[in-house]
This record gives structure tokens, C-alpha cells and sequence, in this order.
């Protein structure tokens, strides 16, 4: 089986196209998913099953992964969770599942609205953006590495997409 090469948004304009793309084609729950998933780096199916109550108000969110994990959440994503939240009730899932019954969103549904924004536009998924723009603004490999739960830091580089040439672009001004 062909691997297929994913890319990361790599500019701030790519992350605007992309809202704009999920506003405009998708819904405003798929809007927030990708804004709530390239601020925080988790994955899909640790933000699906998170009610309002989990995130309104609050500077940490609790998930449970192989073990509980305590995110910080970005001081400028408490905006966008008090626009989307303002209407809804605390025991509510964040994500309703398309019928608009009381349950989840399924991870593969908010996946699959995500990948047809992305395929428009021949981008990527929130996570990977948000660790690729993490390692441009830190060079943190480590905390991704981490946060990912990747077993290498090669496999971390390969998922968030730095390639050689970006390496080689760090690396250039460095001298000893």
C-alpha cells in the first residue's frame, strides 16, 4: 500500500483558508472542532467525547488517554469556546453526532468532515498542523514526541512533515 504523504498547514494564511473552507462548506461545529484540534494537538477522539462543562471557563482540560493528561488550553481559544458554548448547556457534548441527539460525535464522522476540508484544499489534519507550528515556533521535538505518544523522535518529524530541507534551514545560521 502506497503511504500518502500528508502535509502540514504551514502559514497562518493555510490555517485561514482552512477555517474559512470548514465555515463556509462544513459547519460551525466542524469550524470549532478543527480550531479546538490545531490549539491543543489532540486527537480527534480525545476531543468528541468532552462536554462544555469540560472546557467552559477553564485553563486545563483533563482527557484520558493510556493515562490521564492534563492540556493547557491557549488563552486565545477561550473566545472561540465562549462563541460556541454560549448557547449550550454544561452536561452537553461539545460535538453532537449529525442526527443532533444527545451522543458523541464519532471520532471517523468529525475525522471525515476534517479530511473533506482538507482535500479541498490538499491540507492536512488539525493535529498535525498544530505540531508542525509548535516545532517551527520551539524546536521542541520532545514535547511532541511526548504528547504525540510517538516511541521516536523520527516518527514524530515524519508525521508533522520536517523535511530535510527545513532541517537544513535551521541548521544554516548555527555555528560553533
Amino acid at each position: 500500500m502506497k503511504e500518502k504523504n500528508v502535509q502540514p498547514l504551514r502559514t497562518s494564511k493555510e490555517i485561514e483558508v482552512m477555517k474559512w473552507t470548514l465555515r463556509r462548506y462544513g459547519s460551525e461545529q466542524d469550524y470549532f472542532l478543527f480550531v479546538f484540534g490545531i490549539n491543543t494537538g489532540l486527537r480527534v477522539s480525545n476531543i468528541v467525547p468532552l462536554t462544555v462543562g469540560d472546557v467552559r471557563e477553564k485553563t486545563h482540560v483533563a482527557i484520558l488517554e493510556k493515562k490521564t493528561k492534563r492540556f493547557m488550553l491557549p488563552v486565545k481559544l477561550g473566545e472561540e469556546i465562549e462563541n460556541y458554548t454560549a448557547h449550550i448547556c454544561d452536561g452537553e457534548y461539545l460535538f453532537l453526532n449529525r442526527k443532533g441527539n444527545f451522543f458523541p460525535h464519532s471520532p471517523t464522522q468529525a475525522y471525515r468532515a476534517l479530511v473533506k476540508a482538507s482535500e479541498v484544499l490538499e491540507m492536512t489534519s488539525a493535529r498535525i498542523a498544530f505540531g508542525y507550528a509548535y516545532y517551527r515556533r520551539t524546536k521542541d521535538l520532545a514535547f511532541l514526541q511526548i504528547s504525540f505518544n510517538h516511541s521516536a523522535p523520527s516518527i514524530t518529524k515524519r508525521y508533522i512533515g520536517i523535511t530535510q530541507d527545513e532541517i537544513d534551514e535551521t541548521l544554516k545560521d548555527s555555528s560553533l
